[in-house]
């Protein structure tokens, strides 16, 4: 609140503060039930600040349980567990209008080291979440370790992915979008069967649907072991949207957007900068952003949702995205652009900017190039439109970008695709050997935590028509564990025994390294 992002609510607060009649207090007394059942979360570390999160609601799947009145919520960080070495405490307002959720943006913290921190309303206290700050802008870090993950789906399984990214302690989780679905029963336990209802269209089903996502335990538990870097994809509005189009062409969708955004909001431990007053003030949120990890790692991470151009060659009277082969004009255009071309100069002059030993483009989907059939063939290849593929000049502005300021072993990590890939970005995906066209970047895909993907006989074949994708397994699901020092990266792809079991094991299916100063895949063990 102190960095003033809602301005809506500013004079309201003002008020009942000058009055010191802020009702929170006494109804924070009479809360006879848990209020933390979301749990906590931190995120968007820098090198003396972190955000902290919680939202109050005592029934996950009955928001009408919490009064409609503001809540003070006391808020603790500290320098060890038991907390007797305070590092910053203060007051903070759960406003209704924000679904009772609380920012902290907890400042004045020392570089490079853990914290942990709690909440409290009336005599009720969360439980102890785990965050840190990042490194000293100078400072070289021997190691990072982190996590990435994205398409966690309620219907598709349970959620033990996020049980072992918690056990492993990481510094640092990146997640790279669909962290909700917006359909699906409401329920508190993940269903045996998936079944399309319910499909959220306003706020209020908006926040229910992160309620119920949240009160799993195992990923709170995984909010609760490090602090996160958010960015998010298609689900957290609506399947294959395109800046203000979705797939039914509906005229009121900027609305449904604007009501997606502010559930995001309300439920992520992101900073945003001030907003607009109006009933659309969240239809446009600027949720790009870049993290230091000292001089060891820059984090770029991006938005292809909010900015990009409408799908190409879409189905007569629908939006989003399809397949099409080269009679697709449209897709090749020049002006077509999937971050904005705001968001394009300013991941240019990221690149151009960086003194890091490792850049990290964090982004949504599949970057390299993957033709459905071959390049040769009567159709010219097969292309996905959603994705990269269908916005190539975007893609080749984003490549002679790294070419021309060549930011020190660029890695790219995706999610989206319900597949683990490992794959080379070229310039020239139709040259993948030739002397002239080098590496520019190493990709590394992510599979979902639990949403379905297609059989693995076709990722197969994927892998045979596009020789720069180096691995692809799409019949399992998991998450990627990274291990970053200043000499090399190693990446291991793990993959869940049985994802409808919450106590399931886990398994490394491959293992990957790229060293310092050479672009590229080779296996490390």
């Amino acid at each position: 609140m102190d960095r003033r992002a809602f301005l809506l609510h500013s004079a309201r607060l003002a008020s009942l503060a000058a009055a010191g009649s802020l009702p929170g207090l006494t109804l924070a007394r009479n809360i006879t039930s848990n209020p933390f059942s979301l749990g906590v979360a931190s995120g968007s570390p820098r090198p003396d600040s972190v955000v902290l999160w919680t939202r109050l609601l005592p029934d996950p799947l009955h928001a009408e349980a919490m009064d409609s009145a503001p809540v003070s919520v006391r808020w603790e960080i500290a320098e060890d567990e038991g907390f007797k070495r305070i590092a910053g405490k203060g007051v903070a307002t759960a406003l209704p209008e924000l679904a009772h959720s609380v920012h902290v943006d907890a400042g004045q913290l020392q570089p490079d080291r853990w914290y942990w921190y709690r909440f409290m309303a009336g005599d009720a206290v969360s439980p102890v979440g785990r965050t840190r700050t990042a490194p000293a802008a100078d400072a070289m870090p021997g190691a990072l370790r982190f996590a990435f993950a994205s398409c966690q789906h309620w219907e598709f399984g349970e959620y033990a992915a996020h049980r072992h990214i918690a056990a492993a302690a990481p510094d640092l989780v990146a997640f790279l979008g669909d962290y909700i679905y917006e359909w699906g029963p409401f329920a508190l336990q993940h269903p045996l069967k998936p079944t399309r209802e319910n499909e959220s269209l306003t706020l209020e089903s908006y926040r229910a649907r992160y309620a119920q996502y949240k009160s799993d335990p195992h990923l709170q538990a995984a909010h609760h072991a490090a602090p996160w870097i958010v960015t998010w994809d298609d689900h957290e509005v609506a399947n294959d949207y395109g800046n203000d189009r979705d797939e039914r062409l509906d005229p009121n969708f900027l609305a449904r957007r604007a009501a997606a955004y502010q559930a995001f909001y309300e439920h992520m431990p992101i900073r945003l900068p001030a907003l607009p007053d109006g009933p659309l003030r969240y239809a446009h949120l600027r949720l790009y952003e870049r993290y230091a990890w000292g001089r060891l790692a820059q984090f770029h991470v991006l938005d292809d949702r909010q900015y990009r151009s409408h799908h190409a060659c879409p189905r007569p009277g629908r939006g989003g995205s399809t397949t099409v082969g080269a009679s697709c004009i449209e897709r090749t255009r020049a002006d077509r652009t999937l971050l904005g071309r705001e968001q394009e100069v300013w991941l240019a002059d990221g690149f151009a900017s960086s003194q890091a030993a490792w850049n990290i483009v964090a982004q949504q989907t599949l970057m390299a190039q993957s033709t459905h059939l071959p390049l040769d063939g009567p159709e010219g290849g097969r292309f996905w439109t959603d994705g990269w593929d269908g916005y190539p000049a975007a893609r080749d502005r984003l490549f002679d970008a790294l070419a021309k300021h060549r930011p020190a072993n660029p890695v790219v990590l995706s999610g989206d695709v319900h597949s683990f890939f490992a794959a080379d970005l070229r310039r020239d995906f139709s040259r993948p050997e030739s002397s002239d066209n080098p590496r520019l970047a190493t990709e590394f895909c992510g599979t979902s935590v639990t949403s379905n993907s297609r059989p693995q006989a076709r990722t197969d074949e994927y892998v045979q028509l596009n020789p720069h994708i180096k691995y692809g397994r799409s019949d399992v699901r998991g998450y990627a564990m990274v291990e970053l020092k200043p000499s090399v990266m190693e990446v291991r792809f793990e993959a869940l025994d049985d994802v409808r079991r919450a106590d399931s094991g886990k398994r490394t299916i491959a293992h990957f390294a790229v060293e310092d100063g050479r672009p590229g895949i080779f296996k490390a063990g």
